[in-house]
């Protein structure tokens, strides 16, 4: 379902936006619609129970004629930064306040990256303290936040950047190009650290670092022909260990989950498919979700089993996985509790019912003879010594 109305501008980029208390909106950009509507951003809320968008935006911001439509999308960690794209008016940048009742978008200054060009890639690190954009026009820079300072400008990084994507702790940079090719950069000074290996008949176009914080590796989508894997790249050494065909096709885009259990691939025609790292099998399939249209977002919803898809012919579409419940904490607490008073009321029966064991009798028995009195010390100095040198006997 689209999350805005079908009378409004196609949806050409969107993600989601973390709140306190575990609540969640979602930002979706919109291109013009000839004279019927302009470009512009809509923040909807975010119904866990319905797994549904509010049918009217909570706040909407039009952009300027001038800027042209919009291109991508991404919002920082804190919940409160938007970047986006446009085709003619650089990266506008817009501080979110509010909730549901009172939210508003406030546009502000992003000098650095007014005149770049459209940003066919936007991403902040996972601590939020650097953002990195790639251009259609091969470009790659990486500032560092709040402070805006420039880390890297590479104009000539790739023939044009297809995708980005930084490692959980924000040191490492991976971006793909439209060539095939594949860097990483490191995030500290901007260095170029290495050029991943492929086949001359290889193209790596979509790359993903792991989340769980056990696993070093970086997921890419590498196509072959018309066959297509998804690989895996140990990033203490950058080898290449292994691949899996999980969607079977090709892939548009790639996503995984905050806490790193799920890597999802959207294809260029509608599909979606959810595998779990841990065994990297597929554990959920949506075929024809966005009926022979590429998808251009897939991103997970940061509490809920729960997946934003974007098309600009379908609009938005949100998704509950079928993948097992996660244990909520409340759930954890009352199982250790449980199995706590378990084992108590346990102990109480056995102690009950285990008056041979617990509660022996006194019996009244003669008094033993001191036989040591009558006999005197069966050991001898010498031989305690001797004992005392092995320790005590293990009987």
């Amino acid at each position: 379902m689209d999350g805005g109305g079908s009378n409004k501008g196609p949806v050409t980029c969107g993600s989601w936006i973390r709140r306190p208390d575990k609540v969640n909106l979602v930002v979706l950009g919109r291109s013009r619609l000839g004279d019927v509507a302009p470009s512009q951003l809509e923040i909807f809320s975010f119904d866990p129970k319905t797994t549904s968008l509010s049918s009217s935006p909570l706040t909407t911001h039009v952009l300027e004629q001038v800027d042209g439509d919009l291109v991508s999308i991404a919002v920082h960690p804190s919940g409160e930064d938007i970047v986006c794209s446009t085709t003619m008016g650089g990266c506008k940048l817009f501080e979110f306040y509010g909730g549901e009742s009172d939210a508003r978008l406030l546009a502000k200054e992003l000098s650095p990256l007014q005149d770049v060009g459209p940003q066919k890639c936007i991403a902040f690190s996972v601590d939020g303290s650097r953002i990195a954009t790639g251009g259609v026009d091969g470009h790659l820079r990486i500032f560092e936040l709040p402070s805006l300072r420039v880390i890297l400008d590479e104009p000539k990084a790739h023939k044009s950047v297809r995708d980005m994507d930084f490692s959980l702790d924000s040191e490492f940079l991976a971006s793909t190009s439209t060539d095939g090719t594949a860097r990483i950069w490191k995030t500290e000074d901007g260095v170029p650290l290495t050029t991943l290996t492929r086949n001359s008949d290889e193209n790596i176009e979509l790359c993903r670092f792991s989340r769980d914080g056990t696993k070093p590796f970086l997921f890419c989508t590498v196509q072959k022909g018309d066959k297509c894997v998804t690989a895996v790249w140990d990033i203490s050494t950058w080898n290449r260990i292994g691949h899996k065909r999980l969607l079977r096709k090709p892939a548009s885009i790639m996503s995984t989950s905050l806490d790193g259990k799920y890597l999802a691939l959207g294809s260029k025609d509608g599909d979606i498919c959810v595998a779990e790292v841990k065994k990297m099998e597929v554990s959920h399939y949506s075929k024809r979700l966005h009926l022979g249209a590429s998808i251009a977002v897939l991103e997970f919803c940061p509490t809920e089993r729960v997946v934003l898809t974007t098309t600009t012919e379908w609009g938005a579409v949100m998704t509950k996985l079928n993948v097992p419940a996660d244990w909520k904490e409340w759930q954890i607490y009352a199982l250790l509790l449980g199995m706590f008073l378990a084992s108590a009321i346990a102990f109480y029966i056995f102690f009950q019912n285990s008056d041979s064991f617990w509660k022996v009798p006194v019996r009244n028995q003669p008094a033993r003879p001191n036989i040591d009195a009558v006999i005197g010390d069966p050991q001898s100095s010498d031989d305690q010594n001797v004992w005392a040198s092995f320790g005590a006997l293990d009987m």
